[in-house]
């Protein structure tokens, strides 16, 4: 059978439903003179009438109930089985690429995306460790991750994270021929271990604050890494004082494994925010990502 003759099969389905040309003509969004000249040409092709017309109402002849009873179930099944195809059509998919630190990556990015990528087979993402503030834009990325403060204003932000905070760690075999610093400025004095930033290559300044206070700290020391894993690993090893995210050093310190100093120097500030243009269009993918991500305390 051709296409065309399941389309009228259908608005003949309706018409039938409906009782009224005129129901079914503001249903289908058509004339009611194109809706009759569609009956009248099925009609016309089965060699049969289908419909009884009066001034005032449509019924199903015989041969039009046999055909509403035993085609509409049918074609019902035929428009659930299209259905179910658009959905596989508009099913979310894509590769979405996100730069982020690596802590970042592993305290809040992958704990949060297993479910999404176990439920979502078609979507993928690559993630890139980056402690340079790239232009997520110019590199082609789909979106950073990066703290509340370092977002930039033309940005849309979304908290996927709670307040965090820093903290200032060594091992106890440093300790044991170093003093414990009291104040960010004793750390001049200290063997601290460097982040070296892609960024113009500089070095990352320590923040510290307190109260209305606020004071940026450059330290000096044997090791320069730029990952902050490599500063971790060299903290426990005892060679040198590091500036590390707390939840990352946390298990440690209750272990003994690591001693913090200067905590009321290391004020929380705003956590993990995923950031993207405002003027970018979302793909479904990408909505889901953000969903799956977001925050919620």
């Amino acid at each position: 059978m051709r296409r065309g003759n399941l389309d009228d099969l259908s608005v003949f389905l309706v018409v039938a439903q409906e009782g009224s040309f005129t129901k079914a003509a503001a249903k289908l969004g058509v004339s009611q003179s194109a809706l009759s000249y569609t009956i009248k040409e099925l009609e016309a092709r089965l060699k049969l009438r289908l419909l009884t017309r009066t001034t005032r109402s449509v019924s199903p002849t015989a041969a039009g109930e046999r055909l509403l009873r035993n085609v509409s179930p049918r074609i019902e099944e035929i428009e659930g089985e299209l259905a179910a195809l658009s959905d596989l059509r508009e099913k979310p998919s894509g590769t979405i690429r996100i730069t982020a630190t690596e802590y970042a990556t592993d305290a809040v990015l992958l704990p949060k995306l297993a479910k999404l990528l176990r439920e979502n087979s078609d979507i993928k993402v690559e993630i890139v460790s980056d402690y340079g503030l790239t232009d997520i834009v110019a590199q082609r990325f789909d979106a950073g991750v990066r703290d509340g403060e370092q977002v930039a204003k033309d940005m849309i932000a979304v908290r996927i994270g709670p307040d965090a905070r820093m903290a200032v760690v060594g091992a106890p075999s440093y300790f044991k021929n170093q003093p414990v610093p009291k104040k960010p400025q004793d750390l001049v004095e200290h063997n601290c271990i460097n982040l070296r930033l892609p960024t113009h290559g500089g070095l990352y300044a320590w923040e510290f604050g307190k109260g209305s206070r606020a004071l940026k700290v450059r330290v000096e020391g044997q090791l320069f890494f730029s990952t902050t894993t490599q500063m971790f690993h060299a903290a426990l090893a005892g060679l040198g004082l590091a500036y590390l995210p707390e939840g990352l050093v946390q298990p440690h310190i209750n272990k003994g494994r690591l001693k913090r100093v200067l905590d009321d120097w290391c004020p929380p500030y705003p956590g993990y925010h995923l950031y993207y243009p405002s003027r970018r269009q979302p793909s479904a993918a990408f909505a889901l990502l953000v969903e799956a991500l977001r925050h919620r305390p």
